[in-house]
């Protein structure tokens, strides 16, 4: 592999612009954001580095070819063209993950079935001997991307998705993606500093990855392994010295984080979550209704993700989205509060105008991430508008 080279970050719809940033942090080089993936170019060290730190990147995925193919022939042969033994040893293990947008393949199991016979094929003419496919621990991760007819082949530097960050075992009954989490508080502009507050919080994702980003610690510190580390070109010293870098760069918490839940198990998953991620000494939970709620002096950020309720009656639903609003109002002054919703009437409900909405997915959910400031005047500002209405 050459010094430097090419590579792509793979991340959700909405996040790109945060994971420029990001990589752009890492001193990555010629960073530039797709639809979902954010390109760059860098050396094995920003590799290391991009898998170790990035906390909105899925995948790090480094391009070797490019071909066109309509049919199955055209797929096999591009893919035999590949010298596959410059990335995996003849009795190695491999994997192969595709996705697909094209009207000339229709079945990503088909279309891994086929690059896996042109990989063997190959191997078998010219070593007599084939690698083998192993789906929970492979030498290599193969990335098969189609759009229409082009076909971009690249070598899978993760593995397993980034958001698997290694802490959260035990979950409640919808939990929020670990990338999804730090991108919308990277979203908030939240520097670390100051209050940060869930009501909701779940299995405490947002908070864990809060806790990470106000302690400048890695998301993926704690990873059993990257799929890298099985490569051929693989440099343990090099990426020994990423890990020490990246520790000695840890802070103390100057964040007052604080999260609560009405139930009680989900406060006790999240307390254990928060340990296996050693944050546990960074946030405090308790078990609280969003009604007895309130915000700490001096203002500060607060991410709701509260029950979309899609099968509930608006008005049963409504009802819970307006209570919201009215305790924001009664208090969360000075707060800025974002909340995250696939039920876009529920979210009219809160009964104050968002000054941002960001569209965002919450798995395959359609979002918007609406942004609330609760600043003094508000309730005021509301029974006015109440009194004098257009």
């Amino acid at each position: 592999m050459k010094s430097s080279f090419n590579m792509v970050a793979k991340t959700q719809f909405g996040l790109e612009e945060v994971l420029a940033e990001e990589l752009r942090n890492l001193g990555a080089e010629e960073v530039e954001a797709h639809n979902r993936a954010v390109s760059f170019r860098g050396d094995l060290e920003t590799m290391y580095k991009a898998n170790l730190c990035l906390r909105t990147a899925l995948k790090v995925l480094i391009p070797i070819q490019k071909f066109r193919a309509k049919n199955e022939q055209q797929l096999y042969d591009g893919i035999k063209k590949i010298n596959w033994a410059e990335y995996l040893d003849k009795e190695g293990r491999l994997v192969i993950h595709t996705s697909l947008k094209s009207e000339f393949f229709n079945h990503s199991q088909y279309v891994s079935l086929k690059t896996k016979d042109a990989i063997v094929d190959q191997f078998r003419e010219k070593f007599g001997v084939r690698p083998s496919v192993d789906l929970t621990h492979p030498d290599l991760s193969i990335d098969i991307h189609i759009n229409r007819d082009e076909v971009s082949v690249s070598l899978d530097s993760s593995a397993e998705s980034l958001h698997r960050r290694g802490y959260r075992t035990d979950s409640t009954l919808a939990p929020i993606n670990e990338v999804t989490a730090a991108g919308m508080i990277l979203l908030t502009g939240w520097k670390g500093e100051g209050n940060y507050y869930d009501p909701m919080c779940g299995s405490g994702t947002l908070l864990i990855e809060a806790a990470m980003i106000a302690k400048n610690m890695p998301p993926n510190l704690n990873r059993a392994q990257f799929g890298f580390e099985r490569w051929n070109n693989y440099q343990p010293e090099l990426f020994d010295m990423v890990r020490k870098e990246a520790v000695a760069n840890m802070r103390e918490s100057k964040a007052n984080i604080v999260g609560s839940d009405k139930t009680f198990k989900a406060i006790e998953i999240t307390r254990e979550n928060c340990t296996r991620a050693g944050v546990d000494e960074d946030v405090k939970v308790s078990n609280k209704r969003f009604e007895e709620s309130k915000g700490a002096e001096g203002g500060g950020i607060m991410i709701i993700n509260p029950p979309y309720g899609e099968r509930l009656p608006i008005e049963e639903i409504g009802a819970f989205y307006k209570m919201m609003g009215d305790q924001m109002k009664k208090e969360f002054e000075g707060y800025d509060v974002w909340i995250i919703s696939s039920n876009i009437e529920a979210l009219k409900k809160v009964g104050l105008a968002p000054s941002k909405k960001i569209p965002l997915y919450n798995g395959a959910l359609e979002c918007r991430f609406h942004k609330f400031e609760i600043y003094k005047g508000t309730r005021d500002k509301k029974k006015l508008a109440e009194q004098n209405p257009e």
